[in-house]
Formats: C-alpha cells, sequence, structure tokens
C-alpha cells in the first residue's frame, strides 16, 4: 500500500515537475516571440521614420528650390523688364510733353521701338525659362537638342548629343522633370566643374525605361562627401527623381570630371 501510494506521488511530482517545464517553456517561447516581434516592430518604425526623414528632406529641396526660382524670376522682371518699360514711359512721357519734329523724333520713335523689342525678347526667355515651348510643343529630346545646342553654340563648351529618346515615351509633366535635370547638370558641370567638354546620352525602351548618362571633363568633386552634403543643385535633382521614381548613380573624382547615370522604369 505505502509503495503504491509512494508510486502515486513519484507520479504526480513528474506530472507537475512536466507541466511546470511546459509553462516555463511556454513563457519563454511568448518572451522570444515578443521581444523579436518588439524588434522587428521597432526597426519598421525606424526604417518608416528614415522613410519619412528622406521624403521630407525631398520636399524641402523642391520648396527651396521654387523659391529660388521665383526669386530669379523676380528678379529679372524687376532687372530688365521693370527697368526696360520705366524708359519706354519716360520716352513717352517725353514726347507728350515736348513737340518734336523730323530727325529728332524720329530718333525718339526709334529708341522706344528698340527698348520695347528688347523686353519683348527678354520675357520671352523669362517663358522659356518657366516651360520651354519645344518641350511643349515636340517634346523632350527636341528640348534636350535645343539646350544642348544653346550650350555648345556659347562656345565656352563643347556639347554632344546623343538622342535615341521615342517621343511621348514619358508624360508631359515627367518630361519637364527631365528636362530641368539635364538643365541642372549642364549648368553645374559649367559653374562647379569648369568642363569644357560635355556628352548627353539619353534612350528608351519599352521593357527597359529611360537611360541617361552624362559626362563631362570637368574638376570633378568626391562623391562621398557630396552625398553627405548635397547643395541645392543635387537635392534638385534628387527630388525631382524621386516623383519620377528613377534613380542616379554619379561616378566622379577630384580632376577627372563626372559621370551621372540616370535610370527611369
Amino acid at each position: 500500500m505505502e509503495t503504491t501510494t509512494s508510486n502515486g506521488y513519484a507520479f504526480l511530482t513528474i506530472v507537475i515537475i512536466a507541466v511546470m517545464l511546459l509553462l516555463v517553456m511556454a513563457l519563454t517561447l511568448i518572451l522570444f516571440f515578443y521581444l523579436s516581434r518588439k524588434k522587428v516592430v521597432k526597426k519598421e518604425l525606424e526604417k518608416q521614420q528614415l522613410v519619412i526623414g528622406h521624403q521630407k528632406e525631398m520636399l524641402l529641396a523642391a520648396i527651396e528650390t521654387q523659391e529660388e526660382e521665383r526669386k530669379r524670376i523676380a528678379q529679372d522682371l524687376h532687372d530688365d523688364i521693370s527697368s526696360k518699360l520705366n524708359v519706354v514711359s519716360l520716352n513717352a512721357q517725353f514726347l507728350l510733353e515736348e513737340e518734336m519734329e523730323g530727325e529728332e523724333l524720329k530718333q525718339m520713335l526709334t529708341q522706344v521701338l528698340q527698348i520695347t523689342n528688347a523686353t519683348l525678347d527678354t520675357s520671352r526667355k523669362i517663358a522659356h525659362n518657366l516651360l520651354p515651348p519645344i518641350l511643349e510643343k515636340f517634346g523632350l529630346g527636341a528640348a534636350i537638342e535645343e539646350v544642348c545646342e544653346e550650350y555648345h553654340k556659347s562656345k565656352k563648351v563643347s556639347v554632344t548629343l546623343d538622342n535615341k529618346y521615342q517621343t511621348s515615351f514619358l508624360a508631359e509633366q515627367e518630361e519637364l522633370h527631365v528636362f530641368r535635370i539635364v538643365q541642372e547638370l549642364l549648368n553645374n558641370s559649367l559653374k562647379h566643374g569648369k568642363a569644357t567638354e560635355i556628352a548627353v546620352s539619353i534612350a528608351t525602351d519599352v521593357s527597359s525605361g529611360l537611360t541617361l548618362v552624362y559626362r563631362d571633363n570637368g574638376k570633378g568633386f568626391d562623391v562621398d562627401k557630396a552625398m553627405l552634403k548635397k547643395g541645392l543643385g543635387l537635392q534638385n535633382i534628387e527630388s525631382r527623381l524621386e516623383i519620377l521614381k528613377g534613380n542616379i548613380n554619379y561616378k566622379s573624382k577630384p580632376g577627372e570630371g563626372v559621370l551621372v547615370a540616370i535610370k527611369i522604369n
């Protein structure tokens, strides 16, 4: 009888120990999954914060770019158009107040006409910078050809273009973003890189998307340092590529020019 009782207690003890071990294992697993889940959630939050931070940075860059563009347009309007119109106004006032005849009147009217034509030319240039007419009428390929030709004709730099862009491959607003990127690269090559030779290549394919390759023989730069402290120009390019869902790669070293590869799927 005592043996049976002892066996019963031993069995009960084993069962209790087994249950306790199972409980400990269960608690351990629950704790493990809880901590693992917590780490996953933390990483996801950190990832989202990085994405939000990047988006905020791109948005600020876009806003800053717009503000700079507005300031430039306002300055152009004030310095060029306003000053020329003031001269026209003064000349018109003078014509009304003074009795002029013959050659003197002809000279005054000729001056007014010259200033008026110069004002019209300036207004066309400002409108061209806002939205190039050729881009609206003939598309991205023609617009890039025109801007490259303008830089080439300046005699400050030799620009070659390999243009294999398919008409209307991108939507009109997307084409404007790519055009502004090319403008920014050209401007950087002359302003900062002091380049004398530039090569631009653009191609499109239904399966691989748009590829833009840009090279210059300018001063170059340290890519790692440039990525840590991006100037307004680089931020402008990246904010536009963010909208286009494209990517960009830079290859450059001080004294070795710049190679820029852009891909838009």
